[in-house]
C-alpha cells in the first residue's frame, strides 16, 4: 500500500522513517521524496499486512499520512486517449489496452509528470 506523508516544520530534520522501521519492523520503500528545511512530502511502499501500524507510528510522531489507494483521478469526460501520460510516465502507470489509456495505480509515485503532460487536463493527484 502506498502512503503519503506530510512533514511539518520542526520534526523535518527527525529521523522519522528509520524510527518508524525500527519500531514497526516493516520493510518500505521510498518511492519519492521532497523535502527541504521546513517541510516534505515523501510517498512510501509499504506491505499491507502493516501499513496501519506504520500509519499509526507516523501520526504519533506528528506526521500527516494520507493512504494513495488511487494516487491520480483521471476524468473520463476530459480524457481523449491520446497517450501523453504514457509516453512520460517513469513508472509505467498507464498504458494502451485496446486503443484506450488504462491507468495500474499502484505503480504512480505522484511525481506529477502525467498531469503536466496531459494536454486535456483530465488527470489530477490525490493529496488529502
Amino acid at each position: 500500500m502506498k502512503l503519503m506523508l506530510h512533514v511539518a516544520p520542526g520534526i523535518v530534520r527527525q529521523p522519522l522513517i528509520a524510527s518508524v522501521i525500527l519500531e514497526t519492523k516493516a520493510l518500505v520503500n521510498i518511492e519519492r521524496a521532497s523535502i527541504d528545511a521546513v517541510s516534505g512530502e515523501i510517498v512510501l511502499e509499504v506491505p499491507v499486512e502493516k501499513s496501519q501500524e506504520v500509519m499509526d507510528a507516523f501520526e504519533r510522531r506528528g506526521v500527516k499520512v494520507v493512504p494513495l489507494e488511487n494516487p491520480v483521478i483521471r476524468d473520463e469526460n476530459e480524457c481523449v486517449h491520446c497517450g501523453g501520460c504514457v509516453s512520460i510516465c517513469p513508472t509505467g502507470t498507464f498504458r494502451f489496452e485496446d486503443w484506450r489509456v488504462v491507468a495500474d495505480s499502484g505503480k504512480c509515485i505522484q511525481c506529477g509528470a502525467c498531469i503536466v503532460a496531459c494536454p486535456q487536463r483530465a488527470l489530477n493527484l490525490v493529496t488529502k
